[in-house]
């Protein structure tokens, strides 16, 4: 699982965003291992991280895994579109989470456009980084590719050159 530092968390939410956050969310106490949300649950909205580390996972994917500390807002591709959760977020430690309704962070989105670039600006990062991650795993699995290209090849040419001699002793 990898940390990500305060210096590179593509969810790190502005100051602005979190002052405002905090004035329409409920505290929630998560202890270390519990999980905030699941993939395909509903979505509850958004969660700022207050205090502690949440991992978010992508099920049956660890090398996506990722820790995301304190500053850190969860749950925005769900939450934009209503969408159930696409991962599972958990725990890592005694955690301090601001929960934000769906209907409230959308109304804070349409009220304060300056607010809502910077909420895009997350998601934007955050797909750069899944298109990253995906496109290096697509890189080693392409790596297997030419040891078998050949053996393909010579399959398919030997079957050619099996009917032709089929037709011949015809």
């Amino acid at each position: 699982m990898k940390n990500v530092g305060n210096g590179s968390n593509i969810l790190n939410a502005s100051p602005e965003l979190k002052s405002s956050l905090e004035a329409l969310g409920q505290l929630e106490q998560i202890p270390a291992g519990d999980t905030l949300f699941n993939t395909s649950d509903q979505n509850l909205g958004v969660y700022l991280v207050r205090r502690g580390k949440i991992c978010l996972r992508v099920d049956g994917l660890p090398r996506f895994d990722r820790v995301f500390p304190a500053g850190s807002l969860l749950g925005l591709p769900a939450t934009f579109t209503g969408s159930p959760y696409s991962l599972t977020a958990t725990a890592v430690t005694n955690a301090v989470v601001l929960r934000v309704a769906r209907k409230e962070f959308l109304g804070l989105m349409r009220e304060q456009p300056e607010l809502c670039q910077q909420a895009t600006d997350m998601l934007s990062r955050e797909v750069s980084f899944i298109q990253a991650a995906v496109g290096q795993r697509m890189r080693s699995l392409v790596s297997f590719k030419p040891e078998c290209e050949p053996t393909a090849r010579k399959v398919q040419s030997s079957r050619a050159v099996r009917r032709v001699q089929a037709s011949r002793a015809r």
